[in-house]
């Protein structure tokens, strides 16, 4: 008999045998058993998690000559026919390569006629975002009012493109990426099964590689039992992805931590000498800085590289925790743009090894380096507190830094327009160096952040400082007046000192008085409405 890879000898056949899906097993399940059935359903999530999968699933309960219910018998002539791929009344279309119209009219040519073998004649479309609009329009027409004969199945990894009009005729049901654990389980019972040996941080990282894919995670364990003739190490493992783990990054991290330059480098060498993948190596990184923000929160860790953990929170404040992690997540997010990986990989160590985050006692105070420094002449107006008086003068920020109402007035300097604008006006400067710049923003204007209004917004900053600038946008509660607030804060008093104008002019109330009026509030407008 042939060999079969993992990936479709253990493809299950049964809801009993799915692995992580249990939110839509449970559902379909009860529908089975109370005969609640649907005649259209729409399967989506990312690649490998059980979408075609679910879908046969459904067809043999449908079909089973047992009769419709949960757990189909799987042996009967319909449930080996759709195990097998030729069952007759269960048509599997590839929408990738079938999108045009004519196929679609082709396939549902037979749509009124009753199935020939089976209880139900079941269209099960993959990739179904793939049909063209017209097709769609053919599609639609049976959706509508569909035979009762007739089940819809359809599969998408991009459900974002497949029209309303037929979204809104589907009961949906949205698959999850399966987390690691789940498919590291999964794989030791598999292994155990095949009586192949392992090391279990071999299958750790196979799952962490797999995305979330149980598919991917079979096919790499495949490749793997190939590489290592059939018994998995986490070092072969690492070495057929060309990925590091935690361990193998500890002695960067240390040269990073005591600032040494040349120890620095000579370990990049050493990564590119062992043609590592540059993304994974970043994501690492990524995944400790934030197992080190974790510990220094809560005080505790539960991983296997507690001891690294423990040894990093020790030497680094979680300011430059922080101030890690984002210039790493920069890195790997704009290593495509970078001349090859290599490069970008290493000027992300070397942005680690050159920027420290400012004092965080100075009231939130950013440091502009020298070269790129704004000579800033504050106006009588956001250097005068409104308390001043000749007893108490205000006080003048410094020339070379950015204080609390400091942010407001860059935002007026800044060219900015349109979404961009509100980007930045409806933000607060967290905090800055010379060439990274953190800002907030709410939730209630999330929408307004995209990676086409971030670049805006830093080719802005670089041209008024003249220096390169890094822009970052994070999501979270604002503790500061943004721009927009202080404008509507000062539009709030300035409103109320008209109206108090208006009630309090002896003119006014002579008229009033005399005529028996009232004076509208609401069409009182200060004379300069501006912010």
């Amino acid at each position: 008999m042939a060999y079969q890879v993992f990936a479709r000898k253990l493809r299950p056949g049964t809801f009993d045998a799915l692995v992580g899906q249990d939110h839509a097993v449970k559902a379909l399940v009860h529908a089975l058993d109370n005969d609640r059935l649907h005649h259209a359903y729409l399967f989506t999530g990312t690649r490998g998690v059980g979408k075609t999968t679910i879908a046969r699933i459904l067809a043999k309960c449908l079909n089973c000559e047992e009769g419709v219910s949960a757990t189909p018998c799987g042996v009967c002539t319909n449930c080996t026919e759709i195990t097998e791929g030729r069952f007759i009344d269960l048509m599997e279309v590839d929408a990738a390569s079938r999108t045009g119209v004519d196929d679609t009219r082709d396939l549902l040519d037979n749509v009124q006629y009753r199935p020939a073998r089976g209880r139900f004649k079941i269209y099960l479309i993959d990739e179904v975002h793939m049909l063209s609009k017209p097709s769609f329009n053919a599609l639609l027409k049976t959706l509508e009012e569909p035979p009762d004969h007739v089940k819809f199945l359809l599969a998408t990894t991009d459900p974002k493109k497949i029209p309303m009009t037929v979204l809104s005729r589907c009961l949906q049901f949205q698959l999850k990426n399966l987390l690691p654990e789940v498919i590291t389980t999964y794989l030791e019972q598999v292994l155990t099964d095949e009586c192949i040996p392992f090391e279990t941080e071999a299958l750790k990282l196979i799952a962490q590689n797999a995305r979330g894919s149980m598919r991917d995670a079979l096919s790499i364990t495949d490749q793997a039992v190939s590489f290592s003739e059939a018994n998995l190490t986490q070092k072969q493992v690492s070495e057929m992805l060309g990925t590091v783990g935690s361990g193998q990054l500890a002695p960067l991290l240390f040269a990073l931590v005591n600032r040494e330059g040349p120890q620095l480098m000579s370990l990049c060498e050493e990564l590119a000498s062992s043609a590592v993948d540059y993304p994974d190596v970043l994501a690492t990184l990524l995944r400790i800085f934030h197992k080190l923000a974790v510990f220094q929160a809560v005080g505790t860790v539960a991983t296997d590289d507690a001891q690294l953990i423990r040894d990093l929170a020790g030497q680094l404040s979680p300011e430059v925790v922080q101030l890690y992690y984002q210039i790493s997540l920069m890195g790997s997010r704009d290593l495509h743009l970078a001349p090859d990986p290599r490069v970008g990989f290493e000027m992300t160590m070397m942005r680690l090894l050159a920027f420290q985050p400012g004092d965080p006692d100075k009231n939130h105070a950013i440091t502009i380096d020298t070269n790129t420094q704004i000579q800033h002449q504050a106006d009588a107006d956001t250097t005068k507190s409104q308390d001043a008086s000749p007893g108490n003068p205000a006080k003048t920020a410094p020339v070379n830094s950015f204080a609390d109402m400091h942010w407001h007035d860059l935002v007026g300097k800044l060219k900015l327009e349109g979404v961009t604008r509100m980007l930045a006006e409806h933000s607060w400067l967290e905090s800055a160096d010379a060439a990274v710049w953190q800002l907030r923003i709410d939730e209630s204007h999330e929408t307004l952040v995209n990676d086409t209004q971030i670049d805006k917004l830093q080719k802005a900053a670089s041209a008024l400082l003249g220096g390169e600038i890094s822009i970052q946008v994070e999501v979270g509660t604002l503790h500061s007046e943004t721009p927009a607030g202080r404008r509507k804060r000062l539009t709030g008093l300035r409103q109320e000192k008209a109206v108090q104008a208006m009630q309090s002019d002896t003119n006014i109330q002579a008229l009033v008085s005399e005529f028996d009026a009232e004076l509208n509030l609401n069409s009182v407008k200060p004379i300069n409405s501006g912010g």
